[in-house]
């Protein structure tokens, strides 16, 4: 993982994709938290969405994750009045190492959605939601931190993404687990004083600490609900708390890092190229992450041009499934259309 990969993305070829009018495409996102499917036909008309949970196999396993996604998938083809589509365009979750690709690709064309099928990270959905074409880059920080790149010759960069063991820091998750590491040495004299021995336990109305640890630690606090304390950590750092700071401007630096190292890789550290940010952290525009991102980069990649995604993944999985069928660019625009906005 971590090279070029020409190969990048397994295909199951059950049979050729249709074009024309009729040809369709079944666009999945399935995210941790949640899942959006379209149908889209070939001139770019949503002919059907559905939502539903998150897609998680590592917890479940890969059948139980599939029959979840695939109730969603039915009421989406039975919405559009059809019973496959052409090609299943599906980027997922968890989809991080080129033998989970394969898994579930397998997966995906054993439940007979479609012609053809090809199994994405989900994060190359957020890439092509944001680019007119499929060149540049993507770094996408949401519970996790991940980044991906592409070149129209079918050459991508990724990471293996799968947290610490893979070289990985930040991800909403990771800035929670350190504000608190952080604030709780503050709190015992360990460490340097922080205004996050404060907010962290204010957000969920406790008075120290110490007794933040002590529910988290026994449940009184659910483990998930440790993603709440990321925004105190950045609104914290807005109001100049130098610790909070610090780890706003490490992940500004790991964004452009990741991002920096995935150009370079394609060759395009020397040219205008797209790097697009996106993921719940990236997306709430946090000013002092903003700017240390965009300084960052000015240093490491003068030529990159940065933006921010915000129409939903859905749109960049619909699009890869354009792509695949050849469709014209009249039914990009139609389909970006459709989403951009919302």
């Amino acid at each position: 993982m971590g090279v070029n990969d020409p190969g990048a993305h397994d295909r199951a070829t059950g049979g050729s994709a249709a074009s024309g009018p009729a040809a369709t495409v079944l666009a999945v996102d399935a995210g941790n938290s949640k899942t959006d499917v379209a149908v889209v036909d070939a001139r770019g008309s949503v002919l059907a969405t559905a939502r539903g949970g998150g897609f998680q196999p590592p917890r479940v396993g890969v059948a139980a994750a599939l029959d979840e996604l695939d109730r969603t998938v039915r009421q989406a083809l039975a919405g559009a009045g059809l019973r496959s589509v052409a090609h299943v365009s599906a980027c997922l979750a968890n989809a991080d190492l080129r033998v989970e690709e394969a898994e579930l690709t397998a997966a995906v064309r054993a439940r007979g959605w479609g012609g053809t099928s090809e199994v994405r990270n989900d994060t190359f959905a957020i890439l092509r939601a944001g680019v007119d074409e499929p060149r540049g880059v993507a770094v996408v920080c949401g519970a996790g931190i991940n980044c991906v790149g592409a070149v129209p010759d079918g050459r991508t960069a990724r990471f293996p993404a799968v947290g610490r063991i893979s070289g990985d820091w930040g991800g909403g998750a990771g800035l929670a687990e350190e504000a608190l590491w952080f604030a709780a040495r503050a709190e015992d004299g360990r460490g340097e004083p922080t205004e996050l021995a404060r907010t962290l336990p204010g957000h969920f109305g406790l008075p120290s600490m110490y007794a933040l640890i002590e529910a988290l630690h026994l449940g009184r606090v659910a483990a998930g609900r440790r993603h709440e304390l990321a925004p105190v950590l950045f609104s914290t750092a807005a109001a100049g708390d130098a610790v909070a700071c610090a780890i706003v401007d490490r992940l500004a630096h790991e964004v452009a890092l990741m991002a920096t190292v995935a150009l370079g890789r394609l060759g395009l550290l020397d040219e205008e190229a797209p790097v697009v940010l996106g993921g719940g952290v990236l997306a709430a525009r946090h000013p002092r992450l903003d700017s240390g991102i965009a300084e960052s980069l000015a240093v490491r990649a003068p030529r990159a041009v940065l933006s921010v995604v915000t129409a939903p993944p859905v749109l960049g999985a619909a699009l890869l499934g354009l792509d695949h069928l050849g469709a014209p660019s009249t039914a990009r625009a139609r389909l970006r259309s459709r989403y951009e906005g919302v």
